[in-house]
Order: structure tokens, then sequence, then C-alpha cells
């Protein structure tokens, strides 16, 4: 067997021990229960802010009693997105081969004071795991994310970021990011259906979220 491909075993059973932050995907419905993005963040994230707790990833991957929760980082300069492949050594393999404009992953149990301004660090540790930023930036937070139409997206929930970048000096960290680089919303647009769930809602609502500005 390949080195590179034990290494992603192993590292694929690391991540699946680990314990995540998760809350009742009931919490949902105490709210308006919705489909795709949100921008009434306030009240949805009080009632996760008093509900989640952390479990083992492996135990919440297809519980569908859970939501995971997940920043989803979309790279902004000028007028256009960061865009990637996930490759083979994605640790979510239900992603393998979708090309996708979020960053980002699961908020660990060693993230401290998630719904503090610490929450940020948690974040940025995410993207410092998968990319080099060579340039600085301001992070908005701009709209929630639930998406049931697929198996992933039934136990995940996610918090759009927005960071728009000075200067587009991204590099790739992480082997499993292929065919990195900037596109014009326009081209997009053009090829949303190469995309996974999660990018596609963004990239039909990228206007909408553009406008959202709540910096970090």
């Amino acid at each position: 067997m390949p080195p590179g491909v034990i290494w992603c075993m192993v590292k694929k059973n690391k991540d699946l021990e680990e314990y995540v932050l998760v809350f009742p995907t009931s919490v949902l419905k105490e709210e308006e229960y919705f489909q795709g993005l949100c921008f009434d963040m306030e009240k949805y994230m009080k009632v996760i802010n008093h509900n989640y707790r952390f479990i083992r990833r492996k135990n919440a991957e297809a519980n569908y009693n859970y939501k995971q929760l997940i920043p989803y980082v979309i790279l902004n300069y000028d007028d256009k997105i960061f865009s990637y492949r996930r490759g083979a050594l994605l640790s979510e393999e239900r992603l393998l081969n979708n090309y996708s404009i979020g960053i980002g992953g699961h908020i660990s149990i060693s993230d401290p004071n998630l719904f503090t301004t610490t929450y940020s660090e948690g974040t940025n540790r995410e993207v410092r795991e998968e990319l080099y930023l060579d340039t600085e930036y301001v992070d908005d937070i701009v709209a929630l994310l639930n998406d049931d139409s697929s198996e992933v997206g039934k136990v995940h929930f996610g918090i759009i970021h927005i960071f728009r970048l000075s200067k587009p000096l991204v590099r790739k960290k992480e082997k499993s990011i292929n065919e990195a680089k900037f596109v014009s919303i326009k081209k997009l647009k053009k090829n949303i259906d190469k995309y996974e769930n999660w990018s596609k809602i963004c990239i039909s609502n990228i206007e909408k979220l553009f406008k959202v500005q709540t910096t970090v």
C-alpha cells in the first residue's frame, strides 16, 4: 500500500475520533425551520448557543438527530471567488472530487469559547490548516446555511463567512485541495453544476451574501 494511502487512512481515523460541536436538529424547529440560506442569524445562534454539546465525530456523521456546526469561509478578492476541487486525501469522502468555494471544517472540543470573539480564532485555524493566506482581510459572518437535500447536508449546519482579501495571495497547504484559483462570479454561475450543494446555494445567492457586512 502506498505511503500516501496509509497516511490518508490514519488521518481519516483520527478525524473520526475527534469530538466535534453539534446541536440537536430539533432546536431548529423551535424557530422557523429553513432550507438554504438564512440572514436572520441572531435568533438561531441564540438557541444553538444554549443547546450545543460535543460528541465523537464518527457518531455524528450518520446521526440525523444532530447537526455539526461548520464555519464555511468564502474568499473574495475584487469580483472573484476562490475555487478548488476536493481531492483524494479528503476526510469527508462524500464530497470527493466536488468543486467548492468554501473553506473550513468542524469546531473541535479543543476550540475554546465558541460563541465569544475567540470563535474567529477557531475559524481562522480551520482556514490555516488548508491554506496560506499572505494578505490582510476582513472577516464578515453573512448567513447561516441549512441543506437537507443531501446526506452530508442532513448532518451539517453552516455559518457562512466572507473573507474580503486585500490581495489575491492565497496558496494551498492541504493536499486535498486541487485546481485552486480565483474565478469570476460570472464563470462560477456558468459552471455551477460542478459544485457541491453548499457552494451551489452560495453561488446562487452571492450578491445577497456580498451585501451583508457584520465584521467579526
